[in-house]
């Protein structure tokens, strides 16, 4: 579960009785999202599935995964080394080391002995074991793999990848050295780096100044190289000294949903990254800084915003700020680690490229240069705002955009004409096919958006000129509930995807799981109407073996769109499916053939296969995206059911959810205002019978409303406990904070209930060949 093979944690299957709070040194951890603690905000035994390294300067591998050729001692330098040997590799000889979990960061080799002053280490890395091998994976789709990396060696003692070879991911390195000295122009090493201190300087050209291409030389044979240590210098989540110091957690009675939670909370951290370290698309960064990049070469010192931390679509590619992916993990890094100064940054580099019209970037740099856009991830963009702001409760950063943000705001609200429906002119989202014309999702997300703006602008600001306004975005708001119904097709019980031939009945009737997702959490249909339960049932009828497939994207499992759908039967009261979905799902992506594990992947194949379908080489898929981190959000927002009503939770709603799939349940974060904890259980008590506690620990001055067993009461900050009767009529009353403990114990009647099996999805091998992307994000090279 850590980055050890000595010592594991042993972790608790199940916490019975609530323990005790926390003592006052963490009770009392003040943080903020300028200042993070040192040391986590909810200690427990829950700790033990945190991923990240509690020395991030030096992370050992924890075994050899493959060795070929001349090698001796190979196991010398693991985490736990069986001697004190060196492992020496001599010319043909080849070493895959595996890391107990994904990691980043600066490979280094202290060099005992070396057989020649002018000789190589290969270096090639993988996030997934099925691209372990002498070529790396890939972060460019200008060909199948990647080069691999040739580092020269010369000196014993220590030698380390230069900053701009930060390889942004991976669970697999390795280590060879080639029988003859490389000699084809295919191959590339680095010699001496310098870096750009400046945001995208023009004049930066990196392989000019940092590569040295292998000419043809002689056929002299390599040498042998000993190495005593080998280690990984980490460079993510450079926000925290202690990456381990989580301002959140979660743990309940299933150890597949607390590996979720936590592999989603690692993603966020390694998606996280020093913006000078940015941008793994070297094609695209040639626009900017006029690069000589070769063919399959790849690096990381694209400066991506000012700014220290900044959170990223994907750990080893794109290492940009795309605002969709934003939209599931803002929300997760709220309550798992509170960077959220990272957060800002990403936000800032996309307000900083802002069109003369309105319209904001598709993505940050290097993108915002041309006319890159995006109608749903401009949106996206907005979402963000409000999500950083209740959060944070940064109010001067929301009043030095807030014209910038209306600009962007009247640009999408033009877009909403006489169908009631958001009429798109740009093709490009998540990469899925079909997004045009009037369409499902971005019609549910411009609602979505048209909410909260008007909650910024009464509730935060109080801007007397907006709110003049406000009638008018109810207006069209409504004009939106209305329009939506077009699209609804009533044999199928689900919307479809646009008008026209996407339509109900049309030649390419697509009834896509964004869209219905979306229709469903944004909340423009209303509370009472029966569609919403009919949309979810739905969806879940979809589901096949391997999770919940995208009929918008064919072949796609999305975890992306998954994120959604999670946050869409929540929204339709059956939370039921969304913990079902997402140990089926995101069970699969830990514990799959090929995954790392330990981080969410951006996406894969219906049938289970690790190639995403949006690029034509299975390498190039990420293994750690922050859009698939939907289950860190979901599980204490919606199933533990903490709610912030206004910036920072001076207002909050607590709902909890058992399910039927769950015996108990805990979990919390903290924001600049305190700690927000929900603890449930199913217990039961002599001569009353089962019951169902509930603790929460809110901050003391505020106040909210906590909804269990039916109608919300009224509730100050501080300590409660309720209990909710369920044998007979169910009732509940609020109790004591110690009440019954003496006499409770666990609900040894509960029974989990048996998983439903599924059919493996079938892959339409013509689709999948038409649907290919070629170029980063489906743009024009």
């Amino acid at each position: 579960m850590i980055f050890s093979a000595c010592f594991d944690y042993v972790l608790l299957a199940h916490h019975a009785v609530v323990q005790q709070i926390a003592s006052s040194v963490y009770h009392h951890l003040a943080i903020s999202h300028l200042s993070l603690p040192p040391r986590a905000v909810f200690p427990g035994p829950w700790e033990g599935y945190i991923k990240a390294p509690a020395n991030r300067s030096y992370i050992r591998p924890s075994r050899t995964w493959h060795v070929e050729g001349p090698v001796s001692g190979p196991s010398a330098v693991l985490d736990c080394p069986e001697s004190n040997q060196s492992t020496t590799i001599e010319p043909g000889g080849l070493v895959i080391f595996e890391f107990s979990e994904n990691i980043a960061g600066r490979a280094c080799f202290d060099i005992s002995s070396t057989s020649g002053s002018k000789t190589h280490l290969a270096l090639a890395y993988s996030e997934s074991p099925k691209f372990a091998g002498h070529l790396p994976d890939a972060t460019t789709d200008r060909q199948r793999r990647d080069l691999p990396l040739f580092l020269p060696i010369q000196r014993t003692g220590i030698t380390c990848v230069k900053p701009d070879f930060v390889r942004g991911a991976f669970k697999y390195l390795t280590v060879y050295i080639p029988e003859y000295p490389p000699e084809t122009e295919d191959v590339w090493s680095e010699a001496t780096p310098s870096s750009s201190s400046e945001i995208l300087d023009a004049h930066f050209d990196p392989y000019q100044k940092h590569f040295s291409l292998h000419n043809k030389s002689s056929h002299k044979k390599a040498r042998s190289i000993s190495i005593s240590s080998l280690y990984i210098n980490c460079t993510a989540f450079p926000s925290n000294p202690n990456p381990r110091a989580y301002t959140g957690y979660f743990s309940s009675s299933s150890l597949l949903l607390n590996r979720i939670w936590y592999s989603g909370a690692y993603t966020l951290q390694l998606t996280t990254i020093n913006p000078t370290e940015g941008s793994a698309l070297i094609d695209y960064n040639r626009r900017i800084n006029h690069n000589h990049s070769p063919q399959g070469s790849w690096y990381s010192n694209f400066t991506i915003a000012n700014g220290t931390a900044i959170t990223t679509d994907g750990a080893k590619r794109d290492r940009m700020a795309y605002p969709g992916d934003m939209a599931i993990a803002v929300p997760g890094i709220a309550v798992s680690t509170y960077d959220m100064v990272a957060v800002r940054t990403a936000l800032d580099s996309l307000f900083i490229r802002q069109y003369a019209d309105g319209a904001l970037p598709y993505a940050g740099p290097p993108m915002g240069y041309g006319d890159e856009f995006s109608d749903t991830y401009h949106l996206h963009t907005l979402l963000g705002v409000w999500n950083y702001v209740l959060f944070t409760n940064d109010v001067p950063w929301l009043q030095s955009h807030w014209n910038a943000y209306l600009k962007a705001f009247e640009y999408s609200l033009a877009k909403i004409d006489l169908t009631g429906l958001f009429h798109v002119t740009s093709s490009h989202d998540w990469l899925r096919p079909g997004m045009t014309g009037h369409n499902l999702e971005a019609t549910s997300i411009m609602y979505h958006v048209v909410q909260y703006t008007i909650r910024i602008a009464l509730d935060i600001l109080n801007d007397p000129h907006a709110t003049e306004e406000i009638p008018r975005w109810r207006s069209i708001s409504e004009r939106m509930e209305r329009g939506i119904n077009i699209l609804w097709c009533e044999d199928k019980g689900l919307f479809s995807d646009n008008i026209g031939r996407r339509g109900c009945g049309g030649s390419a009737q697509t009834l896509p799981q964004d869209g219905n997702s979306w229709a469903l959490l944004s909340g423009i249909l209303s509370n009472n109407d029966t569609r919403r339960q009919q949309i979810s049932t739905n969806l879940r009828k979809r589901w096949t073996r391997y999770g919940a497939p995208a009929p918008e994207f064919p072949n796609v499992i999305s975890p992306f769109a998954s994120s959604f759908e999670l946050l869409a039967h929540c929204a339709a009261g059956n939370h039921d499916a969304a913990v079902e979905l997402m140990e089926l799902m995101w069970g699969y992506m830990l514990d799959g053939e090929g995954f790392t594990n330990s981080t969410c992947v951006e996406g894969y194949r219906i049938d289970g296969d690790i190639q995403y379908p949006a690029y034509w080489s299975s390498a190039r898929n990420s293994h750690a995206h922050g859009w698939s981190t939907g289950p860190t959000m979901v599980l204490l927002t919606k199933i533990l059911g903490i709610t912030l009503e206004t910036p920072l939770g001076g207002m909050w709603t607590i709902e909890p959810h058992l399910t039927r799939w769950l015996g108990n349940v805990r979990g919390g974060f903290a924001t600049g205002l305190g700690r927000f904890e929900v603890v449930l259980r199913r217990m039961k008590i002599e001569g009353i019978g089962r019951v169902e506690i509930l603790d929460i620990e809110t901050p003391r001055g505020s106040q909210g409303t906590v909804v269990f067993g039916g109608a919300g009461r009224l509730v100050e900050g501080g300590r409660s406990r309720f209990v909710k009767f369920v044998n007979g009529t169910t009732r509940v009353e609020k109790v004591a904070l110690r009440w019954m403990d003496e006499q409770m114990e666990a609900d040894d009647e509960w029974q989990r209930p048996e998983v439903e099996e599924r059919v493996v999805g079938v892959v339409d091998w013509k689709a999948l060949e038409e649907n290919y992307v070629i170029g980063p994000q489906g743009m024009t090279m």
